[in-house]
């Protein structure tokens, strides 16, 4: 697809995303759904509203009435959706930095559109093909307040509330000024437990830390943790559809790993688990040990929704999918992330266990990953980067999954090689149980991407 990458549309806002792209978008989804109301929502991003007013316009313009949400996390989103039974125009650049901003669709049943509704809307972005409404019938707006309080109260009927408010945790939520800032901290408050926050008045500037909940953006939460006898640290992204987690000393637990704890936790024999191509060597020992399959896809959430609708029409059990990154799914709940969904699993997991986090997580915490970024300037940098990394794989001592990217699987460590499907970037992913083996492949395959510049 040339407009929906991995996650949606993201570019940087008033450059790449215009409000002329965005209407254009809207009224596109609008033709291809056939909808009489479609709901309009975003993040904290300081350029989330004019990019909302453009997407309301596009959709009244071909005839839909618009429900306005105005800022709620993208769960909550998929939420009114479901209950409501409309699709909806999301703002959000997730985990971007605050100058970008973009676009996801979210059908009706609360789901992100699967790849072949999408191609059909870009279809008819591309050829400036759309149904316009006349002045008579050209949509209505109607602000709709109460989406966040829907979504929080459906959450905690859908956990062991009891359960968790009787193991007395402490939790320190990091919701990075987005639009987790309020819902989060309210939802494990009313699961019973004590409740601690930094970073969590909404603020499209994000001046406490980057949106993304990796390592070096956490130090704030980290040092919270440590020094309050908190249990857990939880950390969500802008749009808060995924959650990571510190551990009672203020260690980073990464992704890979929380995910490799939750799918041991809920998966029987013939189950299948969903992720994307940079699956850590982790999920797969767990898979191997419940007997449980494994799908690989392309990296991104709308592959691996489309994967995990596929094996539903097949009658696969998916009780979980996602990828490493905190984005995880839990299909039998709804087919899309939901950070405080996924922190509240994890609680469950330590009321069931009894034990600290860094306890919970030792035993799938034996590999060493690793990944670097080398960003490019234009698409010709790009394409001479890939080929670079090309033929590098094809001298290499593996036969590479070409999934999405190169991947190179050496049975003791692999390493991925990708184009970033939301940002400008070439991706080096390598995982190994020997973390000099894991360091050695990831700069081996940089040092030949760097080569194509």
């Amino acid at each position: 697809m040339e407009l929906f990458g991995s996650s949606g549309i993201r570019g940087v806002a008033l450059r790449y995303l215009t409000p002329e792209l965005v209407l254009e978008i809207a009224k596109a989804a609008g033709s291809v759904w056939d909808a009489d109301r479609v709901a309009v929502a975003r993040d904290t991003r300081t350029t989330g509203e004019l990019f909302a007013n453009a997407a309301a316009s596009g959709l009244a313009a071909v005839g839909c009435d618009v429900d306005r949400l105005g800022v709620v996390p993208t769960p909550a989103v998929g939420n009114y959706c479901e209950s409501a039974g409309i699709p909806a125009v999301l703002v959000t650049a997730s985990h971007n930095p605050p100058e970008f901003n973009g676009i996801k669709l979210v059908g009706d049943d609360g789901v992100e559109l699967s790849v072949d509704v999408l191609e059909r809307v870009e279809r008819r972005v591309l050829d400036d093909d759309y149904e316009l409404a006349d002045w008579r019938t050209a949509g209505a707006t109607t602000a709709v307040d109460g989406a966040v309080d829907d979504y929080a109260d459906q959450l905690l009927d859908a956990v062991d509330r009891e359960a968790i408010a009787d193991a007395d945790l402490t939790v320190a939520v990091d919701p990075g000024h987005g639009t987790a800032s309020v819902p989060s901290p309210r939802i494990y408050r009313e699961l019973g437990c004590d409740v601690l926050t930094v970073n969590a008045t909404p603020d499209g500037h994000f001046p406490g830390r980057d949106s993304e909940p990796v390592p070096e953006n956490l130090a704030a939460l980290s040092r919270l943790v440590a020094t309050s006898d908190a249990d857990v640290g939880i950390a969500h992204d802008g749009d808060a559809d995924r959650a990571v987690f510190v551990d009672e000393d203020g260690g980073f637990v990464d992704g890979d790993t929380s995910f490799a704890v939750m799918a041991d936790a809920c998966l029987e024999p013939g189950d299948a688990v969903v992720s994307a191509v940079n699956v850590s060597q982790r999920l797969v020992d767990v898979c191997d040990a419940n007997d449980a399959d494994l799908e690989l896809t392309p990296i991104g959430a709308t592959n691996i929704i489309t994967r995990t609708r596929e094996l539903h029409e097949e009658g696969v059990n998916v009780p979980i999918a996602g990828e490493g990154n905190g984005g995880v799914f839990f299909p039998p709940y709804r087919l899309s992330r939901d950070g405080a969904y996924i922190g509240a699993r994890f609680l469950e997991l330590l009321a069931a266990a009894g034990d600290p986090v860094s306890e919970v997580v030792a035993p799938y915490a034996d590999y060493h990953f690793v990944r670097r970024n080398v960003e490019y300037v234009d698409g010709d940098e790009r394409d001479e980067m890939l080929s670079a990394a090309r033929a590098y794989v094809e001298t290499a001592d593996a036969v590479p999954n070409t999934t999405d990217g190169y991947r190179l699987d050496y049975g003791d460590a692999w390493v991925l090689v990708r184009p970033s499907g939301t940002e400008p970037k070439i991706r080096i992913y390598a995982e190994s149980a020997n973390a000099d083996r894991a360091e050695q492949l990831a700069t081996d395959m940089l040092v030949a991407v760097e080569s194509g510049r």
